[in-house]
């Protein structure tokens, strides 16, 4: 498979990368310069930033036809309540998350051949309230909806799933690989695991298996689903 990885420098998307390479799939990251230089792919990289919409236009035209896109892409804040939200950063977390998105999957939806594939990864936070998460969780309960509309517009020529993981351990719980990492987890780390019937925080490789599941032929007959990866945290 052509493979277009959005967030490929983050500790899922790397591991996502070296995958696919070892399965024989040929793959194109895109990320932020910052990321890129601080983790470069053995693949290429084409900078993008989300906030910039354009660019990912002109990376899908680089680019050209794939098989299957992957979105990655996506921070959060400290936690607060909702009341507490500065305006500026509800819309900042919104706009880097849900409205990335949509900008990624308006880019390259068109980009997917035939019988091909595009997985966007939300979170449990989407489908699972937990207090001081409220845009972050917002944020990817909308790329929830987002997926089932694509699915049903998109098909039968492309499907479209989501995986939702609980906290996976990488530094994405210290804010982020590139845009905004603060160097604090966000949970006592210790305690959450002990709450988890698997007694773990997932690691990478516990969400690259579904999202390259989503992508393959087993998966032919799946489209507009939310695949959850929390080690039975949420059970919906």
């Amino acid at each position: 498979m052509r493979l277009v990885v959005l967030g490929g420098c983050g500790g899922i998307g790397r591991d996502l990368v070296d995958t696919a390479l070892a399965a024989g799939h040929e793959v194109t990251v895109l990320d932020l310069a910052a990321s890129i230089a601080k983790h470069p792919p053995s693949v290429p990289a084409l900078e993008v930033d989300v906030m910039r919409p354009d660019t990912l236009l002109d990376a899908a035209a680089r680019i050209g036809g794939i098989d299957g896109f992957v979105n990655l892409c996506g921070f959060m804040a400290p936690p607060r309540p909702v009341a507490e939200y500065p305006p500026a950063l509800w819309d900042e977390l919104l706009a880097g998350n849900l409205s990335a998105a949509y900008h990624a999957s308006r880019a390259f939806a068109p980009q997917i051949a035939p019988g091909g594939a595009l997985v966007h990864v939300g979170s449990g936070l989407g489908h699972n309230a937990r207090p001081g998460f409220g845009a972050y969780a917002v944020s990817k309960a909308g790329i929830a909806a987002l997926t089932r509309q694509l699915a049903l517009e998109l098909a039968p020529r492309v499907r479209v799933n989501c995986v939702a993981p609980s906290a996976v351990d990488t530094s994405f719980l210290r804010g982020g690989t590139g845009r905004a990492e603060t160097g604090q987890p966000p949970v006592d780390l210790d305690a959450y695991a002990a709450a988890i019937p698997l007694r773990r925080i997932a690691r990478p490789e516990d969400v690259t298996g579904p999202i390259l599941f989503l992508l393959g032929d087993g998966a032919r007959y799946i489209t507009g689903q939310v695949l959850h990866v929390n080690g039975g945290a949420f059970m919906p």
